[in-house]
């Protein structure tokens, strides 16, 4: 049989699981298990309401910070440095010795280098009018 490429914009959901076992077992066979772990740091309101939160993993002795977000009423009070922190902390707790983040939003990168984040790259355009930039941070 001959291979055919198919282009889609609803991929099944299996062939994704497909691709991702696939890209795991080589990634674990070329640079060892990468040990994937989520984290999450939630900021909850009184009324258990989430106001705020971090969304990421630990993995390959790195913490990624894939989303953070604060409810625009708890903007500009430090929420994302200090829920940064804890996030930091669990991730040395799990061996890690870096973080990375990345954004395009320029408040987001000027809270994110309040924070210790040093920049590391920079993808102009992304979206248009914009930069998106790349942070580090050794833990």
């Amino acid at each position: 049989m001959t291979p055919v490429l198919e282009l889609t914009s609803s991929p099944d959901e299996a062939d994704l699981a497909t691709i991702g076992e696939g890209l795991r077992a080589f990634n674990a066979t070329d640079t060892g298990p990468f040990e994937r772990l989520p984290l999450a740091v939630i900021l909850r309101g009184s009324q258990g309401e989430v106001l705020g939160g971090i969304s990421g993993y630990t993995a390959w002795g790195w913490l990624y910070v894939q989303w953070l977000w604060l409810a625009e009423s708890m903007r500009g009070q430090r929420w994302a440095g200090r829920m940064l922190a804890l996030a930091e902390t669990e991730a040395r707790t799990r061996g890690c010795h870096g973080a990375w983040i990345d954004t395009f939003n320029p408040v987001a990168l000027a809270a994110y280098k309040r924070a210790g984040y040093a920049e590391f790259g920079k993808l102009p355009e992304f979206p248009r009018g914009r930069s998106r930039y790349f942070l580090q941070k050794p833990l």
